[in-house]
């Protein structure tokens, strides 16, 4: 299952942006008001749960400085990735795309494409709390 957010234009530089991302804790200021928990269990890695839906482990698996933040579940039972694509506009603009990569049966897919969106769409348009 391969899903993207609309590209978001934060008013921030690539780096900004980045080191942003690159610290999980900064999610937490990304989620939707829907969220029943966000845990920070180390530097790398965070659990946090929507009303009505299970709780999922994300860890950074890679970053390349100023360009992408990847993250990908922690248990073995789903099986994706988040990634974070940054591309400078210009010193002080950024364009943002994030792009959910998974692997799920089709019933599983069906049931899930709908939530995935919604929720990658709003991390997507909250970013402009970067740099805030």
């Amino acid at each position: 299952m391969h899903l993207e957010s609309p590209t978001k234009t934060v008013n921030q530089s690539s780096e900004t942006v980045f080191k942003f991302l690159s610290e999980v804790k900064n999610f937490e200021k990304l989620m939707p008001e829907n969220i029943d928990k966000f845990e920070l269990l180390n530097e790398e890695t965070f659990r946090f749960a929507l009303r009505g839906m299970p709780e999922i482990v994300l860890r950074k698996e890679e970053e390349y400085p100023n360009s992408k933040v990847v993250l990908g579940a922690a248990s073995s039972k789903l099986n994706f990735t988040l990634t974070a694509n940054i591309k400078e506009v210009d010193t002080l603009q950024s364009d943002v795309a994030l792009i959910f990569e998974g692997k799920f049966n089709a019933m599983m897919a069906m049931m899930i494409k709908g939530p995935l969106t919604n929720f990658i769409n709003t991390l997507s348009s909250n970013m402009d709390v970067i740099g805030q």
